[in-house]
């Protein structure tokens, strides 16, 4: 194959979480950029310097590479043809009545651009697809595009800490296809140089196992978040308390504590569909023995959430109905205003279809929220959502909600009552200011 030059211009394809930070990092690194997507309301939002989304950082970041003149959004695929390496970000949602990957987006990117390189180039992947995706976008190209090549580079982004995970990430994997000679770990090398420099371990593999590198991953940490929420319920069952167990463990170097905090369980757009596919992928390999211990993690961490509505019930009598209820957060996590398969969205919405009264305040994605629930109640504070509230539910772990002053929240319920669904509070200043406090596997109060 022929040499492509150093990347000099990238293209991004997908302007979601992803593409959107990439692209804007590529700039900030001094690489020309041009983001591509099919969506115009996004491209004109990311063109005049405003986030469609909430993500600490990149905002800032991005007024500034656009001042540059380096960064440009477009929804014409057309522009694509004169950069040298292209970054396919689209997203990988859950199919439509199947746990499988839905590769639509995937699928059209690739053939989009395949069909405009004319010459050397390098298509990227960073979308998290499942394993053999790769091999079979690279036969499709070679039969469009002869000079071009595939590679993926998974990403691992943390929402919240995404502008910090592109620039200095923990690890970089890519995956090259050894049976076609280029020189596509040089490129890569030569775009991450800054993280190389700084000791960022550089992992080049077979692309199966670059494809197998994110799942595998995020079936992990979702395992870790389950298990430490099964010990939970044991501990609810035996008057132990979670936290102080998880504390013990954590200091076992070969398990740690991150990821031990037992609660409402994991959502968001990655670890719940992701695990899912992955399941899905492994039946159609013929190796589905090999992870149905997902199934219960699966099961696991959907069972909290009832779990906690089952709390509210208890908590108030019995029954939720014609109770008023403040839910503290609608994100899946902090730092972020995505709702995707958000438990704390999932437990007010269940509530709220209980019978009961619910507010719910989230600092960053009420907005999000209310699209998802529009018949739900939003509070623009802690204080206003809990108002008059016979039961408070922290459902996301807000620093504004750990740091809650509980004298002051109490001044404005009607009932100190509290379910930590983040075992995020501390339990004796709650209940030294009079609170029923409630935690996840841990002792009551």
């Amino acid at each position: 194959m022929d040499h492509y030059p150093p990347a000099q211009r990238i293209t991004v394809i997908g302007t979601g979480y992803l593409g959107a930070t990439h692209a804007v990092c590529m700039a900030h690194l001094g690489f020309e950029v041009v983001a591509i997507d099919v969506d115009p309301g996004k491209i004109e939002a990311l063109a005049s310097g405003r986030l469609p989304f909430y993500e600490p950082g990149l905002d800032t970041l991005l007024v500034e590479t656009l001042a540059t003149g380096r960064l440009r959004f477009t929804t014409d695929f057309a522009e694509a043809a004169g950069s040298d390496v292209h970054f396919v970000c689209v997203g990988t949602p859950q199919s439509s009545g199947s746990d499988a990957a839905d590769l639509r987006y995937v699928d059209a990117a690739f053939t989009e651009l395949a069909r405009r390189i004319t010459g050397p180039a390098l298509i990227v992947g960073k979308s998290t697809v499942p394993v053999g995706t790769a091999e079979r976008l690279t036969a499709l190209v070679s039969e469009l595009a002869p000079a071009a090549e595939v590679a993926w580079n998974p990403e691992f982004l943390r929402e919240g800490y995404a502008v910090e995970d592109t620039l200095a990430p923990d690890r970089l994997v890519l995956g090259v296809d050894p049976e076609r000679p280029g020189r596509v770990e040089e490129v890569a090398r030569e775009i991450y140089a800054q993280a190389i420099e700084r000791g960022t371990p550089f992992i080049v593999t077979d692309l199966a196992t670059a494809e197998l590198v994110k799942v595998s991953a995020n079936a992990f940490l979702a395992t870790k978040i389950s298990f430490i929420n099964a010990i939970a319920e044991v501990c609810e069952a035996t008057g132990a308390d979670v936290v102080q167990l998880a504390d013990a463990i954590g200091y076992d170097e070969r398990i740690g504590r991150k990821f031990l905090g037992a609660g409402l369980g994991f959502g968001g757009g990655c670890l719940p569909k992701d695990i899912r596919a992955f399941m899905a992928r492994a039946g159609e390999l013929g190796v589905d023995q090999a992870l149905t211990f997902l199934r219960e993690v699966d099961a696991v961490n959907l069972r909290r959430r009832e779990h906690v509505v089952d709390l509210a019930h208890r908590e108030l009598g019995g029954s939720v109905k014609g109770k008023s209820i403040a839910v503290l957060g609608a994100a899946f996590k902090p730092n972020s205003d995505d709702v995707r398969d958000s438990p704390a969205l999932d437990v007010a919405g269940r509530l709220h279809l209980s019978g009961a009264n619910v507010r719910v305040y989230d600092p960053a994605a009420n907005e999000t929220a209310a699209a998802v629930w529009p018949t739900l109640t939003f509070a623009g504070s802690v204080l206003e959502a809990c108002e008059g509230a016979d039961l408070v539910i922290v459902a996301t772990e807000w620093k504004e909600f750990r740091e809650a002053d509980p004298q002051a929240v109490g001044e404005v319920v009607a009932h100190r009552r509290v379910i930590d669904g983040r075992n995020c509070l501390d339990p004796d200043a709650w209940i030294a200011a009079g609170w029923a406090y409630r935690g996840m596997g841990r002792h009551a109060a």
